[in-house]
């Protein structure tokens, strides 16, 4: 079983400070790692993958650390836009709008925080969506 523990603390911890400006957002435990959800539906996952049993993550191992991977959706407009360049972002095997990144020290939060902001606003109901005001960087 995942422990949110296995996530490096600088990246939960800057997840964390994202996803709690959220209204109405909460942070659980997933089948593996930790996901942030809107009522019942998820706008950000993050998670250690298992690179054996999804080779996609291997070529984002490095001697140092694992692959820390997020998944969340994007309007389905932006999915080429983000996902074209290559890394951090792929699309998801899973999800017509869903989007998987590789953090780490390449991270760029002020682009991470807009994402999930994003991402929140494609699964909140629109009342709680037109709540959310674009947030401010965080480190």
């Amino acid at each position: 079983m995942f422990r949110p523990e296995e996530v490096p603390p600088e990246i939960l911890n800057g997840l964390r400070s994202i996803c709690r400006q959220m209204p109405e957002a909460y942070e659980e435990p997933a089948w593996i790692g930790v996901r942030w959800r809107i009522r019942r539906r998820t706008f950000a996952h993050v998670y250690l993958p298992d690179v054996d049993r999804h080779p996609v993550y291997a070529s984002y191992v490095s001697a140092e650390q694992e692959p820390v991977v997020m998944t969340f959706r994007v309007p389905v407009y932006d999915l080429l836009g983000l996902t074209a360049g290559g890394f951090p972002f792929f699309r998801a095997d899973w999800g017509h709008n869903v989007v998987a990144a590789v953090l780490g020290d390449h991270t760029d939060w002020t682009e991470l925080a807009e994402l999930i902001t994003d991402s929140y606003r494609e699964m909140a109901p629109k009342f709680l969506a037109a709540r959310v005001a674009l947030l401010p960087p965080t480190s």
